[in-house]
């Protein structure tokens, strides 16, 4: 039997192929440590982006009669696998509507799912409401990962007194030192005077 030498280039590519599997033994020895499939983006500022933007899926009152009492609003964002990094932050603010809607700030909460199939409810480290703005601030405890659905609850003080369409901007940040919102869009209230129904 004769053995041929092998070619430079195939005795290269076995190498490799070696260091490849060692890696990948080495990784599966210590737990199996996971490698993020998706990075997020860093600006030229220093701050970090999302790699994909969550999606502002919906928004909703539980009454939306004007002057009620005891309504609920509900914002349902999806945060795709691919966005890269966790969502630490979302900002809600009233762009439009003739009243300002004041809101009871420390009764705020957020919950996996959507408000149909709630799921674990999420503890929120801080809720602020710049009223100069009209902006409510929702920083989560635990930074929320990718491929969830996260909803956040608000309680008005009550609904606005004239009715209409009040719209809602809805901006996300990832959980990053330096985060950078991206906008999701607005989410559309419209309340009725009671003889409208």
């Amino acid at each position: 039997m004769v053995i041929l030498p092998l070619p430079n280039r195939v005795v290269f590519t076995m190498r490799i192929s070696k260091i490849f599997g060692l890696t990948l033994a080495l990784a599966g020895s210590l737990g199996g440590l996971a490698v993020p499939l998706a990075q997020a983006i860093e600006r030229a500022d220093g701050t970090v982006s999302f790699e994909k933007a969550p999606r502002l899926i919906e928004a909703v009152t539980t009454f939306n009669e004007t002057h009620v009492w005891g309504a609920t609003y509900y914002f349902t964002l999806e945060l795709p696998e691919n966005i890269g990094e966790p969502l630490g932050q979302v900002t809600i603010q009233q762009r439009q509507g003739v009243e300002a809607i004041q809101f009871k700030v420390a009764d705020s909460l957020a919950f996996s799912g959507t408000r149909h199939h709630k799921g674990e409810r999420l503890a929120l480290a801080e809720v602020t409401e710049d009223e100069t703005t009209q902006t409510i601030s929702v920083r989560f405890d635990q930074p929320v990962p990718p491929g969830q659905t996260v909803t956040i609850g608000l309680y008005p003080v009550h609904n606005p007194q004239i009715g209409g369409v009040y719209l809602f901007g809805v901006t996300a940040f990832p959980a990053a030192q330096k985060p950078y919102g991206l906008y999701l869009g607005v989410g559309r209230l419209q309340f009725y005077d009671g003889q409208d129904f």
